[in-house]
């Protein structure tokens, strides 16, 4: 089993700046890569963003290229998401997520967080 614990999210203005903490737990070893999704109101999941472990090679969603940036800290089994010129269509619940394949499509992930709120205002 994984645990993954994310924090960091809050409200901040068009144009702001957050940065995102999943810091993870148990068998860690187990998986290769970690993920961003996010989930709008009334809207189905998405993907953000995944960096593999041991090469840090990343992939991005068109939607948040050149604006975010996910990165690792091995030594402390921590993934992050710095995101910048945030707009008000990035408001959602970004949930992170460990997997065995990098991928945008959740059903390589197999272990979820419980998600943290980003309301971005406008």
């Amino acid at each position: 089993q994984v645990q993954l614990v994310e924090s960091g999210g809050g409200l901040v203005q068009a144009g702001g700046s957050l940065r995102l903490s999943c810091a993870a737990s148990g068998r860690t070893f187990s998986s290769a890569v970690m993920g961003w999704f996010r989930q709008a109101p009334g809207k189905e999941r998405e993907f953000v963003a995944v960096i593999r472990w041991i090469t840090s090679s990343t992939s991005y969603a068109d939607s948040v290229k050149g604006r975010f940036t996910i990165s690792r800290d091995s030594a402390q089994n921590t993934v992050y998401l710095q995101m910048n010129s945030l707009i008000p269509e990035d408001t959602a619940v970004y949930y992170c997520a460990a997997g065995s394949l990098q991928s945008a499509r959740q059903g390589n992930y197999d272990y979820w967080g419980q998600g943290t709120q980003v309301t971005v205002s406008s």
